[in-house]
């Protein structure tokens, strides 16, 4: 397990270089008191491992921006690739405070040689727009949802695409959660699209840290929600991380099948293929303790597999929250 004894440890997410895995981590000092507040401190923390158990931490990745800026509240989940040239993106979340203590949340990149020396590029490359994203004067929603960049090379050679956790502005408020799309020829200039997925009476307010991957050949998507955030249809399947069968990596995707992959004692899943046998592996961050406080760390990895159409937990002990 990653924790830190001094600071809350909460959504992360892997790069690999073919040597080191790192680990790139959201992280704030325990010293708030609250970590609800955590969210406003946030930093990305940096940490590097060659078994995925033992991890050493090394210099932060990123810090917020002195203000203005879009990134002046606080810098939040991303994801890292590597561009032909050998360049390293990590793409992020820049969140800065808007009135009734609301935030908008915009997405930006850095750039490394190294994969650990990170400079920002500057402004925002993506932001919620009309007439297929749900902006902040919309009133429904406690913020500017668009946030979470994940990122991956097209599989047949067509750029880049970036999937983004944002809302519908239209449809039932708790179900208007939906996968924002956008696409780029050169990881530097995005071009928004259409959402992949549609708001649903059943479906979720938010699509949170969504990932898609092929499982030991079939494409899977996974993503985030706890039961405040969702419809009451979902409520009651008390799902942390959630998985859906998909039929490619983008789509089409029925989030109305979506089932829980974890429980709301871990949140935020991530799922990374070892490098030396091919297993695919669970992460996730320690959630909930059993009188339902926020503990923090991410877990070992947890071998998953197909079980029919379902992508489960191997050896859920090793998902267990102490």
């Amino acid at each position: 397990m990653f924790d830190l004894p001094g600071s809350w440890v909460w959504d992360y997410w892997f790069a690999d270089d073919g040597e080191r895995y790192h680990l790139y981590f959201l992280y704030a000092s325990r010293a708030l008191h609250d970590p609800d507040a955590r969210h406003y401190r946030a930093s990305i923390g940096h940490a590097v491992s060659t078994d995925l158990v033992e991890w050493t931490q090394v210099a932060d990745a990123l810090v917020r921006s002195d203000a203005p800026a879009f990134d002046d509240l606080a810098t939040w989940t991303g994801s890292v690739v590597r561009h032909p040239d050998g360049t390293w993106f990590l793409f992020y979340t820049g969140a800065t405070a808007a009135p009734e203590d609301k935030n908008i949340q915009r997405i930006g990149y850095a750039t490394s040689a190294d994969g650990e020396h990170w400079i920002k590029a500057g402004g925002p490359v993506l932001e919620a727009r009309g007439p297929w994203y749900e902006t902040l004067d919309s009133g429904a929603w406690h913020d500017e949802a668009f946030r979470d960049p994940w990122v991956f090379a097209d599989p047949e050679g067509d750029g880049w695409h970036m999937l983004i956790t944002a809302r519908a502005p239209r449809g039932p408020v708790a179900g208007r959660g939906v996968i924002g799309h956008a696409w780029s020829s050169d990881l530097r200039t995005w071009e928004l699209r259409e959402p992949l997925t549609a708001p649903s009476p059943e479906g979720f307010g938010q699509l949170e840290v969504v990932q898609v991957e092929v499982v030991d050949g079939r494409p899977v998507l996974i993503f985030s929600c706890l039961g405040d955030h969702a419809t009451v249809a979902r409520q009651s399947q008390s799902g942390g991380t959630w998985a859906v069968p998909a039929e490619s990596l983008l789509g089409p995707f029925d989030v109305d099948a979506a089932y829980p992959l974890t429980d709301e004692r871990l949140y935020v899943g991530r799922l990374l293929q070892r490098r030396s046998d091919g297993q695919w592996l669970l992460f996730a961050f320690r959630n909930l303790d059993a009188d339902g406080k926020f503990i923090g760390g991410i877990t070992d990895p947890m071998p998953v597999g197909w079980d029919g159409d379902r992508l489960v937990v191997r050896d859920e002990t090793r998902a267990a929250v102490s």
